[in-house]
């Protein structure tokens, strides 16, 4: 693990209190001069009087998304690097983060290790592809759960959305998240 040799700033947006503090407190360790908001609004208030160098930014948040920020956040420091996390994968979603100004689109449970070296991360540098990524699988599994978890857990609109049937979506929901 290294440290920062200047305390660089950190603003840590996350409405999952635990994982906020635990995150600050590791990224605390590791250099960075951390502050935590829990929802948009906090955030605001938080950016209104600090600029940050770094940010971590859940995707979903209890008053709205956490991409409504980035545009907030990258006015503050256009040099400013943003990681997004998220609960669900989603290709879509990662593509309008990385296009509204964040460095990397990560999802959870990320490790402190994963978050650190996206952050560090430098223009033109390769990227470290990772050692497991989500299989196929995987990822469909995420994004129904998505969806399903958007639509109020309610079967028959999750199905609709996604143009399967709705028997279908039940027996995929009853099983178990696929590994990888």
């Amino acid at each position: 693990m290294k440290t920062l040799a200047n305390n660089a700033s950190l603003i840590i947006i996350d409405d999952d209190q635990p994982l906020r503090e635990q995150l600050g407190r590791v990224m605390g360790r590791r250099g960075y001069t951390v502050s935590l908001a829990g929802s948009l609004e906090e955030a605001k208030l938080i950016l209104s009087d600090h600029s940050f160098e770094f940010a971590i930014v859940d995707m979903k948040l209890g008053d709205g998304y956490g991409l409504d920020l980035v545009n907030l956040l990258k006015a503050a420091n256009d040099n400013m690097r943003i990681v997004m996390l998220t609960g669900y994968g989603n290709i879509a979603t990662a593509v309008a983060a990385i296009k509204h100004g964040a460095v990397d689109y990560l999802t959870k449970p990320a490790d402190a290790d994963m978050i650190d070296n996206a952050l560090r991360q430098r223009e033109g540098s390769e990227l470290a592809l990772p050692e497991d990524p989500m299989s196929p699988d995987r990822v469909k599994w995420e994004h129904i759960q998505r969806v399903f978890s958007e639509c109020g857990n309610n079967v028959s609109e999750t199905a609709r959305r996604l143009r399967m049937h709705r028997r279908t979506l039940q027996r995929i929901l009853a099983k178990h998240a696929p590994r990888g």
